[in-house]
């Protein structure tokens, strides 16, 4: 018999990402797609870039950002269920180093776009470890507030790449952003981090 208690995600997706968000100062963010985009939307930014339905492509978006911009901390903010679609990324990743780029999974086990059916972490497969074998300076799951605190402090901190893997429950908010125009959000995106230089 089996008596090990599965560890389950309790977190509040809002009250996490809006915890993070509020110590984002000027960093630049990359959500990936459905809830991510929707719970960044809740906090509004221009050097926010909304990738909405590019499944698998926000951790390799947030390396080339890292890159051209390496005085700047990029955070990605993506679910579970997109990183593991991208899960290549994590490799590449680590192969570069770019010390100035954090991921955040939000983790809640669930392809939530598409019904609600589980991913590959309900089966205990762990995000965290996949970036810790690919390098990363930084990256660990975390289940409570406690742990959460130390992680937010560790994503803006850490010479990276960093990845943080947070469990948060399976609790489901309306599916509502004002800006969906993906050209008017790559521009809005590019005027506000290079100014005149966007329309060089």
């Amino acid at each position: 018999m089996n008596d090990t208690v599965k560890k389950q995600g309790t977190l509040d997706r809002r009250e996490v990402v809006k915890a993070i968000l509020d110590k984002r100062g000027d960093a630049l963010v990359v959500t990936g797609l459905g809830s991510s985009c929707y719970d960044c939307g809740v906090h509004d930014h221009l050097n926010t870039f909304y990738l909405w339905g590019a499944m698998g492509a926000a951790a390799m978006l947030g390396l080339g950002l890292a890159l051209a911009q390496p005085s700047r901390r990029v955070i990605v903010v993506t679910g579970d269920g997109e990183m593991l679609m991208g899960l290549g990324a994590l490799a590449t990743i680590g192969a570069k180093r770019p010390p100035n780029l954090s991921i955040v999974v939000m983790d809640n086990e669930l392809y939530a776009e598409t019904g609600m059916q589980p991913t590959h972490t309900a089966k205990g497969v762990s995000l965290s470890g996949m970036a810790k074998a690919a390098t990363f300076a930084y990256a660990e799951t975390v289940y409570t507030q406690d742990e959460l605190e130390k992680g937010i402090a560790a994503i803006y901190d850490t010479a990276g790449p960093a990845l943080l893997d947070i469990k948060v429950s399976n609790k489901r908010y309306p599916m509502s952003i004002r800006l969906r125009d993906g050209a008017h959000l790559k521009n809005r995106f590019r005027e506000h981090l290079l100014g005149q230089k966007a329309f060089d």
